[in-house]
């Protein structure tokens, strides 16, 4: 039978080296971000629906989604940023169910889906277990602040938008400690995937 893993963790926590490991073990991956960006090409319904809630001026001239307008309109307008999440949730979570089930049709051992809001969202339910990258905060300010070229607070903002990492990797069912070196992580992932494989 498939085992379902939700990954997630928090920005900058080493999700993609985790997923790296997954993919050089032949491990099917479901995003959830990518899945985000194919629910809103057009011809897809959730493009016309945001377009009639926010209006064309969130369309770039040929017809595909302006995201840095959509951007500004729901950055600082919760209702707005609410009304976005009500017509592309549900949308985002039909793909994320037809692509695990797909998966567990084709009866692998293990699916993961790669959902970086999966706590926020309450996605808990589409998985059977859930697996957190973790970094230690400093060590997670260092990283962001290299990858995207921001200053201290601008990092810190991002981090404190979404839950702490630490409440994360309490309700956790396994965690990868990221803090480290990848040879560690690495030892750690191997480890886990023989785990999983066994139970």
């Amino acid at each position: 039978m498939t085992k379902v893993i939700g990954l997630t963790g928090s920005i900058s926590t080493g999700k993609s080296t985790v997923l790296s490991f997954f993919r050089e073990k032949g491990v099917p991956i479901v995003d959830a971000d990518l899945i985000a960006r194919e629910v809103v090409e057009p011809g897809e319904k959730t493009l016309k629906q945001i377009e009639q809630t926010f209006g064309d001026d969130v369309l770039c001239p040929n017809g595909t989604l302006n995201r840095k307008k959509l951007a500004a309109l729901i950055f600082e307008d919760p209702k707005k940023r609410n009304a976005l999440n009500q017509i592309t949730h549900p949308a985002i979570i039909e793909r994320l169910i037809q692509q695990r089930d797909y998966w567990v049709e084709q009866e692998v051992p293990i699916v993961v889906l790669d959902i970086p809001l999966l706590y926020e969202n309450d996605l808990e339910h589409l998985v059977d277990k859930v697996l957190v990258s973790y970094t230690r905060p400093a060590r997670q300010l260092e990283r962001l602040m290299a990858r995207d070229d921001l200053t201290h607070a601008e990092a810190k903002k991002r981090i404190n938008a979404q839950q702490p990492i630490e409440m994360k990797q309490e309700w956790a069912d396994y965690v990868l400690n990221n803090s480290f070196e990848r040879k560690d992580t690495k030892e750690q992932f191997e480890r886990l995937y023989a785990e999983l494989l066994a139970t």
